[in-house]
């Protein structure tokens, strides 16, 4: 699939901010104001003016809406809620090259409230991975125990976790574990049949 810098971008920024959630980590990761601007400047996010608690709780509800996407399953169903997300931001498209970046899209208006900046940014991103059809690319990871979601841009779909050195290993490890204990048992339970068969007998 073909993807934009720009988009690859908005769809990084997208998956930092979904799995701040309490429901996530067990914990809110941007609680205050300081820790929203600290996500900002992390993620580079360019024209962003001071922020506010208003900004705090509009980008926590935007956070709720945009996972809604994930959880979808069809791409009229995925298609509806982005939608709606790009509309409620007053999408405004314009050319910018600032920082050096050459020239790009910017979805949002000039100095944007920070939650219509990121719905602007994140819905599009949404949007470019809907009409390529690969909406089955959001996915939330396989680990039974997390819930942290990812964006598959493996070349064929393949990506099961979100991060394989963490979630991926640990259930490798668990599987091999499961595996060993299986054939241990095995011996273990034809040694009790025979003593039974003996004792019977």
């Amino acid at each position: 699939m073909l993807i934009t810098h720009d988009t690859e971008c908005a769809l990084s920024i997208l998956v930092e901010l979904l799995n701040t959630a309490p429901e996530v980590c067990g914990t809110e990761l941007l609680p205050d104001v300081a820790a929203l601007d600290a996500f900002v400047v992390r993620q580079e996010i360019s024209e962003v003016d001071s922020l506010t608690d208003d900004d705090l709780r509009n980008v926590h509800q935007l956070r709720s809406r945009l996972r809604e996407v994930f959880g979808t399953e069809g791409t009229v169903e995925a298609a509806e809620l982005v939608n709606a997300l790009v509309a409620d931001a007053g999408t405004t498209p314009r050319l910018t090259n600032h920082d050096h970046h050459g020239w790009h899209i910017h979805y949002f208006a000039p100095h944007a409230a920070l939650h219509d900046h990121l719905a602007a940014e994140l819905g599009m991103s949404l949007a470019f991975i809907l009409t390529a059809g690969e909406r089955e690319r959001l996915r939330r990871c396989e680990a039974p125990d997390c819930a942290r979601v990812f964006v598959d841009l493996s070349r064929n779909r393949s990506r099961r976790y979100c991060d394989s050195r963490t979630c991926g290993n640990r259930l490798h490890v668990a599987a091999y574990r499961a595996r060993q204990r299986s054939a241990e048992a095995v011996p273990q339970a034809e040694a009790v049949a025979q003593a039974e068969a003996v004792t019977s007998a």
